[in-house]
């Protein structure tokens, strides 16, 4: 059934066939072309169109849209310092106090004389000869790893990372220039916005449903609560999870870096489909490092996890937030990726639920010419042989 109540735009069938590929072939070169510039737009879209129902919530208010936008951004990046410096903070002291526990593992002998990992690897060792498996025989392989690691080396190896870290985050000076330029932007397109609609209602035939700029600020916001109940529930359950672990010693020690763990499942879920698989990568190592079976259990956990987010969590909170097709999904990422690179596919999905949102709005008002209504040309076919029918044809005389 068509949706389109009032006049539209025909396009006719030559500029579907000529212009329509020509045009997609330009928006991919110019993806490419002006790569950097149509990246920072699109962050500034996404922002602009998250906060323009705060602003125009606050516009109801008698206050005047210049001074809402000031507001609503006050607020958004105070906000967001907030939880960027909380989670920093929880990261550090976490990742510093698991290293110092994983280097006491390693290099700090016990009562017996042996670390904890020499101990754990000699049970291991008698589990294996008790069952059968005495041609399995690690026990010297570990020990000489555990031993080549060095007094300190863990704890070396993490410092060098939170150095690096501390480097980078110096290096971020370098793009306080883009993010000035996203919060300019999303500053002019957030005061513009009720002059964009009013243009695009003018240059478009009247439909029956929401404004452009009113669908868009739906998608997204569809979009990011979907992703926030995600990571959420992904998060909380990864983070008991460990916690259960180590209160009952499948894991030892898990329970005191459970929050940790929980946050970088919850944050690296954000990433679609290789999220899953790298959110279980610390918790793994850790539980390898600490004692080698325990591994298992984590495994197991994570597995369970991602078999309910597949099944449960992802069709009944985000299908109806993207509305579409997984192979149109995975493409999205791939080109994202390939544009833009770990950005380009964080960027990706709300960029095509934006899409999906412009496309639904043109489609009411947009007509294309149908290839099929030519009048059809009836053939009359006969089923006789060929030699029948020439016997039929009359001889000239």
């Amino acid at each position: 059934m068509s949706t389109r109540t009032g006049p539209t735009v025909r396009v006719p069938r030559w500029i579907q066939l000529v212009g329509l590929p020509i045009l997609l072939l330009v928006v991919w070169m110019l993806a490419g072309i002006l790569g950097h510039a149509i990246f920072l737009f699109l962050v500034s879209s996404v922002i602009a169109f998250l906060l323009n129902p705060l602003v125009r919530d606050l516009q109801r208010m008698r206050l005047p849209r210049g001074a809402a936008v000031a507001l609503v951004f006050l607020v958004f990046a105070a906000a967001v310092t907030f939880v960027v410096l909380a989670l920093g903070s929880v990261v550090v002291d976490q990742t510093r106090s698991a290293s110092d526990r994983i280097d006491n593992y390693v290099t700090v002998d016990n009562a017996g004389g042996q670390t904890g990992a020499e101990q754990d690897i000699d049970r291991l060792q008698r589990w294996l000869d008790n069952h059968g498996l005495e041609r399995v025989q690690i026990e010297k392989q570990a020990t000489d790893w555990v031993d080549n690691l060095g007094a300190g080396e863990i704890s070396k190896y993490t410092q060098d990372a939170l150095s690096f870290a501390q480097g980078a985050a110096t290096s971020i000076i370098v793009g306080l220039f883009n993010l000035v330029l996203i919060v300019v932007i999303s500053i002019y397109m957030l005061l513009d916005m009720d002059r964009l609609e009013r243009v695009v209602d003018r240059r478009f035939p009247p439909g029956s449903g929401l404004p452009l700029t009113r669908r868009i600020e739906k998608a997204l916001a569809g979009y990011v609560r979907g992703q926030l109940i995600l990571s959420t529930v992904i998060g909380l359950s990864a983070g008991i999870g460990m916690w259960v672990l180590g209160r009952t010693g499948l894991v030892p020690g898990a329970d005191k870096y459970a929050l940790l763990f929980g946050i970088w499942t919850a944050v690296i879920e954000v990433i679609p489909y290789i999220g899953p698989w790298l959110s279980a990568v610390p918790p793994a190592i850790y539980a390898l490092v600490v004692d080698p079976v325990s591994v298992l259990w984590v495994i197991a956990l994570f597995v369970f996890i991602y078999q309910i987010e597949g099944h449960v969590v992802v069709p009944n909170v985000m299908a109806s937030a993207l509305r579409l097709h997984p192979l149109l999904v995975i493409f999205g990422l791939l080109a994202g990726g390939e544009l833009y690179g770990i950005w380009g596919v964080l960027l990706a999905l709300p960029t095509m639920a934006a899409a999906r949102a412009i496309y639904e709005f043109f489609r009411e008002r947009i007509e294309f010419d149908s290839w099929d209504d030519g009048a059809d040309i009836p053939i009359q076919l006969s089923l006789e042989e060929p030699h029948e029918r020439a016997a039929d044809v009359p001889l000239p005389r």
